[in-house]
């Protein structure tokens, strides 16, 4: 396979700093692009302007670096794509796919008639779903943007890790942001954008965003893209049994170096 028919990334948050789970997802998206003699990005989603912090995109590069990670492309910066993401924002607009939304979370929590998906996702309530417009909603930046998901629709697809893998539109996931208020792209929207931008042919991520990869389809569809091939690389647990993750404070990777820990001695601790 040649650098140019294999196309990778890595792709962080600075939401907090990177833990285990992070190391063996990220060394399986650096390893399998190398044995594919691949071009691997590096891209610093840093689009969330009240949880990324510059002090975490640096911790990110050091800590990867410190793993023997390395790129071809990169940081590309998502905070620097935004007039991007707004032109594609208004494609999806003209396109009627999509409809302004002021509902928040808590208010989704608290519909009487709540409906959760098998995963317990909260699904968005179809009765606060806007029809199609005869003439396209207006186009505005400053205001939640939510895509509309229909009953009909059904992604199937065979996940290079995890297997066989189908989700029913309303009943797995229900219409989804894909703009937020703040003036920037949800994470559903920011990164299908990128990956079709950046040319990548295989996304390599965690398993927990198996879901993502569902309602992503729904945008590859309307920009009329082919999706990627998909790995989601199994999850990391800590000694509790639950999954690691920067919301419960699991150990960073740059605390553990501090300890003493090497590359070796840290993929010696995750499974296989």
């Amino acid at each position: 396979m040649s650098s140019d028919s294999y196309r990778g990334r890595i792709a962080p948050s600075p939401n907090g700093y990177l833990h285990l789970g992070h190391a063996k997802t990220f060394w399986t998206a650096f390893e399998r692009c190398r044995n594919a003699s691949g071009h691997l990005i590096y891209r610093d989603e840093d689009i969330d302007p009240n949880r990324c912090k510059k002090e975490y995109s640096e911790a990110a590069l050091e800590d990867l670096t410190r793993l023997g990670i390395t790129w071809d492309e990169g940081p590309l910066l998502q905070s620097e794509r935004i007039r991007l993401y707004a032109e594609k924002l208004k494609t999806l607009i003209e396109l009627n796919l999509v409809y302004p939304c002021s509902k928040s979370r808590r208010e989704i929590r608290e519909y009487p008639e709540l409906k959760q998906s098998p995963l317990g996702e909260n699904l968005f309530p179809k009765s606060w779903s806007l029809p199609e417009n005869d003439n396209a909603y207006p186009f505005d930046l400053s205001i939640n943007w939510r895509f509309r998901v229909k009953e009909t629709d059904l992604i199937e697809f065979t996940d290079l890790k995890q297997g066989p893998q189908a989700f029913r539109g309303q009943v797995d996931f229900a219409d989804f942001l894909v703009w937020r208020k703040e003036g920037v792209p949800a994470y559903e929207l920011a990164v299908v954008i990128d990956d079709i931008d950046m040319n990548i042919t295989e996304v390599v991520r965690g398993q927990d965003l198996l879901l993502s990869t569902a309602r992503q389809w729904l945008l590859y569809n309307a920009f009329n893209a082919s999706p990627p091939v998909f790995y989601h690389e199994d999850l990391v647990n800590g000694a509790d049994g639950k999954r690691l993750s920067k919301r419960s404070q699991s150990i960073a990777l740059r605390t553990l170096f501090e300890q003493g820990h090497n590359r070796e001695s840290l993929f010696k601790s995750i499974p296989a």
